[in-house]
């Protein structure tokens, strides 16, 4: 018999009235507060000297994708001339102009703290990044040599005149805007050029040891070109040499009504994404007004979407100067992955999971009995199907090629592989077409939704449990709320379920089943899905702590998720703390809800933790009269999660694996008072840090609790 949904068991509970504007927070705005979460970890003097340059180099990368995404799709409503009032009530051009100053804000001191601060420090532990005016004799000789041999081969340097137009500019490439005076061999005296900086060159380069008296030593590609470019332009006088970089609209558009056939038509659309419509100029604050205006000009952008910078115009290229620099004291102490008991009695990973449910919690434990699991599947005799989701997972996946050997070795593999995945479309494509060649069963989903849950299932043929010499097929079951992905796996925070419970692997089934054939969708006994249940099932949950409260009975919501923007969902929280019911939120990035208000929310917390690790994982709790439901999830609370992609929510039904979710995934992150932000009502964050409580922070203590 199948489980009653929440709808089912409250059929009489009431829709949430809606709010008004003023109740709810901006998403953009949202997002650009999260990245001033992120930038005070790169401020944070008790942060390892490293990381915090690593942090700094993450705001620029999520700033990038913030203009190439959202800022780009304001800038497209504004050329529409939408009159579309987002849910905080605020217009689009409202939402550009306070974007474009809150931006600008941000970048100004991030690289003041790059500056002022990183620089300088690294400076005096032997890291340094050499200008120009400090180079010896000896290291400008081996530049040259460098710029000679290495540069200028590649370069292009392309004079402006009625035959050489302004050239196009590929999303986010380092590029220099060159101001000259003087006639060339042909008598051409244009007075400007641009060269492109190829994606081959280096941004930043190591000097010899040997030249140097400290142990590192860097100087940038930009600084090479600023001292060599005359060489490009013989004979003529270089008056100004300066950075810039174009930020481009990178959303991928494809009709899926239109379309035959998907994957050929994002094939074709991906080397367009390089050159969209431009969204953001950034130059060197050094850049002279006429050429800040020329480029503006080119790239049909305003004073608005200009942005000048005190230094190199991508920070996101010092990413890798931490991996380079072996020096263990200035980075975060390593430590090794655990596993869970379960997985050290010497059993077959197939017999460990018949045993009892096993919950990973990644990067605390090792995403190796995922990749184990599959490893397995590949080779094992018993085993004859294998079907799994893709969303993202590397261009070098362990896991695909475990795919390949199962197929290749007459398993009947399937393949979900959600071909739009933001930034990995072209991975993904390249996993399919391997993955046909071999005979698997590759299919993109439902045209029109994301498939963005996570879901694995492998089918054994094993002795029947009666001892009668037949034989019975088993499902074994990951789910999980991160990606199929194990570099993220040592980054994100995620949890993972290993399973061979029946019932949840029938409702696995019934989902493959929806994303490769066709069909109404049927009851699942255990599993919440989008577009369907997910969002019904979470208001009425919601809703039946609201119930209860109003009874004057005990009742507590806590969710954890990385965004929280749905207006209705919103709306049953606002009810609920109304009612009295306590509810702690703890999101990542973005949360449209205003926490604290009286009258509305006085009864919602709201906290976010940026630490060392991403918080990934989604954890849904409610008290339910003592039940204590606990569900994880691949989506969060938004719009697009709850109707625009095939979404899995999925229950802990082991007392002590559900007990583990609670303590690990919940009260720590709610106890932390080191790397914990907490929310005020008008979206404000303020750090919460302990003052005389004993210091907590909840990525250190589930390091100790559960590294090897």
């Amino acid at each position: 018999m199948l489980t009653p949904t929440f709808a089912e068991q409250h059929p009489t509970l009431q829709s949430p009235a809606h709010f008004p504007p003023e109740n709810y927070l901006n998403r953009e705005l949202g997002l650009l507060a999260f990245n001033r979460r992120v930038l005070a970890q790169a401020q944070n003097a008790r942060s390892p000297l490293l990381e915090r340059l690593r942090f700094l180099c993450i705001v620029s990368s999520n700033l990038d994708e913030f203009f190439e995404i959202r800022v780009a799709g304001i800038k497209e409503q504004l050329k529409l001339g939408s009159s579309a009032i987002t849910t905080d009530g605020m217009s689009a051009k409202e939402v550009f102009l306070r974007v474009s100053a809150e931006a600008r804000t941000l970048i100004e001191a991030q690289y003041a703290l790059f500056n002022h601060e990183i620089l300088p420090r690294l400076d005096a532990e032997g890291i340094r990044f050499l200008r120009r005016a400090d180079w010896t004799e000896a290291q400008r000789e081996w530049i040259r040599g460098f710029f000679f041999r290495e540069v200028m081969p590649v370069l292009t340097p392309i004079g402006l005149d009625p035959s050489h137009p302004f050239p196009r500019v590929l999303n986010k490439s380092l590029n220099f805007a060159i101001e000259l005076e003087g006639k060339d061999a042909f008598g051409r005296s244009s007075g400007a050029a641009i060269v492109q900086a190829p994606r081959v060159l280096p941004r930043v380069i190591r000097l010899p040891g040997e030249l140097c008296d400290c142990e590192y030593a860097f100087v940038f590609l930009s600084s090479v070109l600023h001292e060599f470019v005359g060489e490009l332009f013989a004979g003529m006088n270089v008056l100004g040499c300066y950075q810039f970089r174009v930020t481009r609209n990178s959303d991928l558009f494809v009709d899926e009504e239109e379309v035959k056939n998907l994957r050929t038509k994002i094939q074709g659309e991906l080397p367009q994404r390089h050159f969209g419509d431009a969204v953001r100029l950034e130059v060197a604050d050094n850049c002279s007004p006429a050429m800040t205006e020329f480029l503006m000009a080119q790239f049909n952008l305003t004073t608005h979407d200009l942005y000048r910078v005190a230094g190199p115009v991508n920070l996101v290229r010092l990413m890798q100067v931490p991996d380079w620099v072996q020096r263990d004291d200035l980075k975060f102490p390593p430590f090794h992955p655990g596993k869970p008991k379960a997985l050290h009695k010497g059993l077959s990973i197939f017999a460990s999971i018949r045993a009892g449910d096993i919950l990973l919690h990644h990067p605390y434990q090792s995403f190796a009995p995922v990749i184990e699991l599959l490893d397995q599947a590949a080779t094992d005799p018993k085993v004859v199907a294998i079907k799994m989701t893709v969303y993202r997972t590397g261009t070098d996946s362990v896991l695909m090629q475990s795919l390949l050997r199962a197929a290749q070795n007459g398993k009947e593999v399937t393949v979900v592989v959600e071909l739009m995945a933001r930034f990995d479309e072209e991975a993904n494509i390249g996993w399919a077409t391997k993955l046909e060649e071999v005979g698997a069963h590759v299919v993109y989903g439902v045209v029109g939704y994301k498939t963005h849950a996570k879901m694995l299932m492998i089918v054994r043929r094993e002795e029947s449990p009666a001892g009668n010499g037949g034989s019975i097929l088993r499902r074994y079951v990951h789910l999980g709320t991160g990606n199929y992905h194990p570099r993220t796996a040592r980054l994100y925070t995620d949890f993972g379920l290993l399973t061979a419970n029946e019932e949840i692997g029938s409702d696995v089934n019934e989902v493959f089943k929806q994303l490769t054939g066709l069909g109404y969708a049927q009851s699942l006994h255990h599993l919440w899905q989008a577009p369907f249940t997910l969002q019904p099932n979470i208001l009425a949950a919601i809703r039946s702590e609201t119930a209860v409260a109003a009874r004057g009975q005990k009742s507590r919501i806590i969710a954890k998720m990385n965004s929280l923007l749905e207006p209705e969902t919103i709306a049953a929280l606002y009810e609920a703390s109304q009612a009295g019911v306590k509810i702690d939120l703890i999101v990542r990035g973005v949360c449209a809800l205003r926490p604290g208000v009286p009258g509305l929310s006085e009864n919602i917390r709201v906290r976010s933790i940026i630490g060392r690790f991403l918080e990934h994982h989604r954890v849904f709790y409610f008290y339910a009269d003592g039940a204590e439901r606990v569900y994880l999830s691949s989506a969060d609370w938004m719009d697009r999660n709850f109707f625009r992609r095939i979404e899995l929510a999925f229950p802990i039904l082991d007392r002590k694996l559900k007990r583990r979710v609670i303590v690990e995934g919940l009260q720590t992150y709610l106890a932390d008072n080191q790397e914990a932000w907490e929310m005020n009502g008008e979206g404000h964050y303020h750090a919460r840090r302990a003052s005389r409580a004993k210091p907590r922070a909840a990525q250190r203590e589930l390091i100790e609790l559960l590294h090897h």
